[in-house]
């Protein structure tokens, strides 16, 4: 067929003009990809072999395990994230986000991020679990000699045959052998209650986060004439009652936590249920016929740097607390708004102090908003009670051994009310009803002998405090203390 040539050069151009389009379409594509790649090659030049261990750590949970484990280079789990549709060039959040796990911030800028565009979009769009961070921070703290020590205690978990593991690949293989789960890190804190309590903290912070919400202060309308006219100190009768903890699992010679002389007759009758020592005529005495009596620290949180309230009234339950162990015959110490920080480094003080030798017990009182298992600092970050604990076991100081150690803290373990009493709780009430948690009190203490923790409420419940007579529980406790136990 026959066209007039103006109606050819009408059409021709047309048809070159489309597939012109789809070349170039096909070409821009290709030219992303390209780019794309580049810049994926450009991150793994940039990335050590402890980085791309660490990356493969971070991906245990998004990738196949048996894939994971023949990753040799920072290309190749590039490559299983494209291939389980993580990483492509549209949607590089989950690889920015890897990178600012393990700290490489300066390569961010090279996937177009910032690390605080990463932090803002982490809520929404984070993909590493809370259990995956909580391990390799873990792992980041954990020193050469650390490991050596852990290694040891954990021989009989570890192959027969010997290798040399780093901290990311030990944790790998105690979950292979069910030892370490999401649900289950019992294992974590008993490795850092023996090499480092310092390491405690991070586990603490997970289990935290897992079943509890933050908490601050409330006031609620204050009626005098009912808060103390009771002057009972009961141990674990009741909710409506206070608590004392009794940590002497394994108490050596079946001493229990009641001192004598000094502390002779402070006896506590512990039930059955929480207490191990079989029968009440087996309990032997602490000495207390040292040249001093011993330290009593004193931390009175009142004041808070962000939305947590005044705690109002504390200063009268530390000056009560000051008045009470002075003339029990202990040197006292107070130390008003310490930050987190500052209660850990004060911690590590008292640890390492030498005149302990010498004293015949130590006592640490804590004053401050708190949650289950843990206090506030100044800074509001929370410090857990168990690890302020560990710092004076037999092992990491060894002057207090086979000495009474007691910590009575007065804080909130948690936001449910036991009775409608018109004071003021040191958590926030919130006006919604509230989910009992189910958390074992004896998961905020550790297991060794001589302690003995008394706390203001059991866990997952609220304590409460006067705005002006102080706290109900330390008022009590110290009024106790001067009328039951004798002084000589």
């Amino acid at each position: 067929m026959e066209y007039p040539a103006g109606q050819f050069w009408v059409t021709c151009p047309v048809r070159l003009s489309l597939q012109a389009e789809g070349v170039g379409s096909r070409n821009m594509e290709d030219d992303a990809s390209l780019k794309f790649r580049q810049q994926l090659l450009l991150l793994h030049e940039n990335l050590v072999a402890e980085d791309v261990a660490a990356l493969k750590f971070l991906c245990t949970d998004l990738l196949p395990f048996k894939k994971l484990e023949n990753v040799k280079s920072a290309v190749d789990i590039f490559q299983l994230l494209m291939a389980e549709e993580y990483l492509n060039e549209e949607d590089t959040f989950l690889l920015a986000e890897l990178l600012y796990r393990i700290k490489c911030y300066s390569l961010l800028k090279k996937l177009g991020y910032t690390k605080e565009k990463v932090q803002e979009c982490l809520h929404e769009k984070g993909k590493v679990s809370p259990y995956r961070q909580m391990l390799y921070e873990l792992s980041e703290n954990i020193t050469g000699d650390m490991l050596k020590d852990i290694i040891f205690l954990l021989q009989n978990c570890l192959p027969r045959r010997q290798i040399t593991l780093s901290a990311l690949e030990l944790l790998i293989l105690l979950e292979k052998q069910g030892l370490l789960t999401e649900n289950n890190v019992q294992i974590l804190e008993d490795i850092c209650m023996n090499v480092s309590p310092d390491l405690l903290e991070t586990v603490s912070c997970y289990k935290r986060a897992k079943v509890s919400l933050p908490q601050q202060e409330n006031t609620l309308p204050i009626k005098e004439s009912s808060l103390f006219r009771t002057g009972d100190i009961r141990v674990f009768t009741s909710r409506q009652e206070t608590s004392i903890k009794s940590v002497g699992s394994n108490i050596d010679d079946n001493k229990a936590a009641n001192l004598t002389q000094g502390f002779s007759e402070m006896n506590l009758e512990l039930p059955g249920e929480f207490s191990n020592v079989e029968n009440e005529s087996k309990m032997t005495s602490y000495k207390m016929d040292g040249p001093h009596r011993g330290f009593c620290l004193v931390i009175n949180n009142v004041e808070f740097d962000g939305s947590l309230q005044e705690r109002k009234g504390s200063c009268k339950d530390a000056e009560e607390l000051e008045r009470v162990f002075t003339w029990l015959g202990l040197d006292v110490r107070t130390y008003k708004n310490l930050t987190s920080w500052e209660i850990k480094d004060l911690m590590r003080t008292w640890q390492h102090l030498q005149d302990h030798k010498d004293r015949d017990c130590f006592i640490c009182c804590i004053l401050s908003h708190g949650e289950s298992g843990a206090i506030y600092g100044k800074d509001e970050e929370l410090v857990s009670i168990r690890m302020i604990m560990s710092h004076f076991t037999a092992k990491q100081c060894p002057q207090l051994f086979e000495k009474p150690k007691l910590f009575f803290i007065q804080a909130c373990q948690g936001k449910e009310i036991q009775r409608p009493v018109y004071v003021e709780a040191d958590a926030q009430i919130p006006e919604l009803p509230t989910m009992q948690q189910s958390f074992s009190p004896s998961e905020s203490i550790p297991e060794e002998a001589d302690f003995l923790l008394g706390m203001a409420t059991i866990d997952g419940y609220a304590s409460f405090r006067h705005i002006q007579q102080g706290a109900w529980y330390i008022q009590s406790l110290c009024s106790k203390l001067q009328l039951l136990v004798p002084r000589s």
